[in-house]
């Protein structure tokens, strides 16, 4: 084991014994003891947000950190999991690599570390079919439900769902042909939207938004724009225009809320134009 090894050896044996001293029964700390899987769940969707924020604002200084945040919820995972007689941190670390080795016969062909040098002979493209085939041969051995779709999570967000669901069924033949036919079938779900509106049945007009929402996410996959991502530039975008635009009803002396719409739509006008220069 080299000495970078033996570091990181060291930081991570030190991080599992403060999360074992953070649950400890009497001298441990009050908010992490009252805390379980479920509760933690939603924290780990947040610090994994925030990973994703740091990358796209390309804030790479502070990604260490958002990463420690991520790391520190699967070590609450793994000592939740050990105090249940359940699995440790060491199952999962086992896990992953067996599944990483096993996913990689171009590069471990024997599925075993020691198995490792021989020159890879699948470019990019060939090893994501190779991944895709395994997995499939994983899911047939390991459920019942032999569907294309059922290993799909049911937990992730809507968006990216959509768009796992999208490119699972268009492996097995199953997509428009082209970015064209998708905004085609835009057009139609925003005609149907438009038709609920007109006969004014509420269920009705939640789900043609629901099927207009599928179509935008399935444009994406066909213009290689990840609907996730783009949305949270565009949340990002939006955000920036609006601060802009308070500040300057604030120059101005004004609130917001005592601005005509003529009047927030020329601030909001001439943001814009600046922002894009």
């Amino acid at each position: 084991m080299n000495e970078q090894s033996t570091t990181a050896t060291a930081a991570l044996n030190e991080l599992l014994r403060i999360m074992a001293c953070l649950r400890h029964p009497s001298l441990g700390c009050p908010w992490d003891l009252q805390q379980s899987f479920a509760t933690i769940a939603p924290h780990t969707l947040e610090e994994t947000y925030e990973v994703l924020d740091c990358i796209e604002r390309g804030d790479l200084q502070h990604l260490p950190e958002e990463l420690g945040d991520l790391l520190f919820q699967v070590v609450f995972y793994a000592r939740l999991g050990e105090e249940a007689g359940l699995f440790d941190f060491n199952a999962i670390a086992q896990l992953i690599s067996g599944k990483l080795l096993r996913r990689h016969p171009h590069v471990f062909p024997r599925a075993t570390l020691d198995s490792f040098g021989a020159e890879p002979t699948l470019d990019a493209n060939g090893v994501s079919q190779q991944w895709e085939a395994i997995k499939a041969d994983e899911r047939r051995a390991a459920q019942d439900d032999h569907s294309i779709l059922a290993d799909v999570p049911l937990a992730l967000g809507a968006l990216l769902r959509a768009a796992k669901l999208q490119k699972r069924a268009s492996r097995h033949g199953l997509d428009w042909p082209d970015a064209a036919q998708v905004m085609h079938k835009l057009d139609e779900e925003l005609s149907e939207l438009k038709a609920a509106l007109a006969r004014g049945a509420q269920a009705e007009i939640a789900e043609e938004f629901g099927d207009l929402l599928f179509s935008v996410v399935n444009l994406g996959r066909h213009l290689h724009c990840e609907a996730e991502s783009a949305l949270r530039a565009a949340n990002r975008k939006f955000e920036r225009r609006v601060r802009a635009v308070e500040a300057l009803c604030a120059a101005a002396g004004k609130n917001m809320r005592d601005c005509g719409a003529a009047e927030l739509d020329e601030w909001w006008r001439q943001v814009k134009r600046e922002q894009e220069q």
